[in-house]
């Protein structure tokens, strides 16, 4: 039986976790700490799914280089346990993406 279980960043510190599917949503607003936090925690058979947009930062300290995604995608770019994708059309409205763009 399958399950999903939603937690906060708080509550993975000393654990291991093995043979799950680790989504994180929103990787943009992490910092460098906190994904590495996460990603030390992935345990034997699992994989991990950062998902993000650096455009969309409304972390006071991160900007666009600096937060977790990117330091993510950039350390282990050319890793062959690692891939990225990136998708280059927002899909919310044409406001949102003059938003992301000017502000």
């Amino acid at each position: 039986m399958s399950s999903i279980q939603v937690e906060a960043l708080t509550y993975i510190r000393g654990r291991s976790i093995p043979d799950q599917y680790i989504i994180i949503d929103e990787a943009q607003n992490l910092t460098k700490h906190e994904v590495k936090t996460i990603l030390t925690r992935v345990g034997e058979r699992s994989k991990v799914v950062l998902m993000g947009d650096p455009q969309q930062i409304d972390h006071p300290y991160l900007d666009e280089y600096t937060n977790g995604l990117t330091y993510a995608v950039e350390t282990f770019k050319n890793e062959a346990l690692s891939g990225h994708i990136k998708l280059v059309k927002g899909e919310r409205s044409a406001l949102a993406q003059l938003a992301a763009d000017l502000l």
